[in-house]
Formats: structure tokens, C-alpha cells, sequence
């Protein structure tokens, strides 16, 4: 898509207003404008981040069991904002006034169409994919507690990764909003919040059970809550965050789900329901050994 740009802009370079029309409106009026340098360098630079974050995890062939579906949504959003780039080019040219350019909002749709199309190229071109693998994890002692007496668990987890992207969206969604309008930068405002609020956790075990919560937001908010009748078993392995889940941060998978801010050692749960749940957390076999005391002493209870 970076060639198309190029092969566009070579076609048309001479015939471009100065400034480009780059934002239009639901009625396909023109009410935003940039510099063709500033339009061409924030094409290439979103196109190159698109690239290196769908490519990287598939070159470094981690993401076994979701690569293909990775693949496919690389080919799609390549194609989807390539084809809008090259379009722009294309309304601007023989244009002596940006301001008289449209751009009908059917051709949103014809975007659409085309990241579609790209997609299932992308999935097709893939292969099969994999079955999943739930690796095993080692069984956690009991901790020795004597009866009557109560003890807590506490870790706090940071993912430098996670807060340098929600960094990054928060100030792209600040210059869009101040080169075009708000309401387009909004999304990305959005996202980066959400993305540094899970960006660190603090982790806690006690009798009420496994609580995971942002340590950047107030203290009452959490993310999740397991209480000790839905934990049949806890355990501790080692987590790989690309090749089991795909990424990092709040992760779904079938039958399992969990907070991954980095690849190694985790807390493992068993769910009453059948699935797992995981949050990756250094002394993961303490409080995994905590848990399973609580646990215990609950289904005790209940039995008595």
C-alpha cells in the first residue's frame, strides 16, 4: 500500500492544491485541509506503524494459534487506509480550491469492501490454522495456614510497552484534534486511556478471593473479581503472552481469558465454570498456594 501511495502521488504530484482537502464531512464537503508534505508523512508514518504491528508478531512466528487471523487483519487495514490515502489524492487532483472537493460518503463503504476483500486474500493466503494448545500447569501446594488465622497477597505489574502505546495514542489523538477536529480524534483519546489504565495492575489474593485492579485509577475500580465458590483450582506456570494469547493486555481466548502485560510467570485459575482464567505476576505460586487454602475453607464451609 506504501507503493501505491507513492505510485499515486507520482501520477498526480503535479496537479495537487496546496493545502490537500483531507477530512470531509457526513455531506461530503470538505472541512479539514493539510499540507500535501504533512498528508504524505502521516500516510506513510500510519502505514509503517500498521506494518510493524501486525508483521513483527507474524515474522517472529510466536502467535501460533491466532497468526492467521493476525494476517488477515494486517491485509485488511493495509488495504482499507491505503485505498482511502490513495483517494484523497486522487479527489484533490485538478482541484485549483480544496475547499470545493467532495468526497460522497458512499466511498466509506467501497473502503470497507476493499479492507473485506484484502482480508480474506490475507486469511486465504495464510494456510490452516492450528489447533490451540492449552499447556499444563503444575498443581500449587496448600499453604500452611492454621485455621482461624488470615493472611493477604499483593503484587503490583507494569507493562512499559503498554504505557509507551497509550502514550503514543493520547498525543496522536491530541494533534489530530487539533490539525482536523475532536470528534475524529476521540477514539484514539479513548484508547489510549483504556490503554494505560491496564497498563499497571496491582494483583491481590484474600479471603474474598483474586482481585485484579489499575493501580492508575481509584481504588474501589477493578477489573476483575473472582470469588472463592468460582475458583475450582489455582496453580502458577510460565505464560507465553504472543504464542497462548496473541498480544498483550485484557486477552480472550476460547475456553480462557486474562490480563497479560508480559510473557512469565502467572497466576492460573480453574474456573467452577470450566474455563481458565490468568493474569502473568511474579510469585505467582504463593498466592496460587494462597487461593487454594481459601478455597478450601470456602467449599469447607459450605460442606459443613
Amino acid at each position: 500500500m506504501i507503493a501505491a501511495l507513492a505510485a499515486v502521488y507520482t501520477s498526480v504530484s503535479g496537479r495537487l492544491p496546496e493545502p490537500l482537502a483531507t477530512h470531509f464531512d457526513a455531506d461530503g464537503q470538505a472541512n479539514g485541509f493539510s499540507s500535501t508534505h504533512g498528508f504524505l508523512t502521516g500516510g506513510l508514518a500510519l502505514l509503517l506503524v500498521v506494518g510493524t504491528g501486525f508483521g513483527l508478531p507474524v515474522q517472529l512466528r510466536v502467535p501460533a494459534t491466532g497468526a492467521h487471523w493476525l494476517i488477515a487483519g494486517g491485509y485488511a487495514t493495509a488495504a482499507g487506509l491505503g485505498y482511502l490515502d490513495c483517494l484523497t489524492l486522487l479527489t484533490n487532483a485538478d482541484v485549483t480550491d480544496a475547499s470545493a472537493v467532495r468526497l460522497p460518503l458512499w466511498q466509506v463503504a467501497v473502503a470497507l469492501a476493499v479492507a473485506l476483500v484484502a482480508g480474506a486474500l490475507g486469511r486465504l493466503l495464510a494456510g490452516p490454522a492450528l489447533r490451540p494448545q492449552h499447556p499444563a500447569f503444575g498443581e500449587a501446594p496448600r499453604l500452611d495456614l492454621p485455621a482461624g488465622m488470615s493472611a493477604g497477597w499483593s503484587r503490583t505489574i507494569s507493562s512499559p510497552p503498554l504505557v509507551a502505546l497509550g502514550v503514543l495514542l493520547l498525543g496522536a489523538g491530541l494533534v489530530v484534534g487539533i490539525l482536523t477536529d475532536w470528534l475524529t480524534s476521540a477514539s484514539l483519546l479513548l484508547g489510549g486511556a483504556v490503554v494505560v489504565a491496564v497498563s499497571s495492575v496491582r494483583v491481590t489474593v484474600d479471603r474474598r478471593g483474586l482481585s485484579v485492579a489499575p493501580t492508575l485509577l481509584p481504588y474501589r475500580i477493578r477489573f476483575r473479581h473472582i470469588p472463592l465458590d468460582r475458583v475450582a483450582e489455582a496453580g502458577s506456570r510460565q505464560i507465553a503472552a504472543l504464542a497462548e494469547f496473541g498480544g498483550w493486555g485484557y486477552r480472550v481466548r476460547a475456553g480462557r481469558s486474562g490480563l497479560v502485560l508480559r510473557s512469565g510467570e502467572g497466576i492460573v485459575l480453574r474456573l467452577t465454570n470450566g474455563r481458565e482464567f490468568v493474569v502473568t505476576v511474579d510469585d505467582a505460586a504463593t498466592a496460587a498456594a494462597l487461593l487454594n487454602t481459601y478455597a478450601d475453607r470456602a467449599r469447607s464451609r459450605q460442606g459443613g
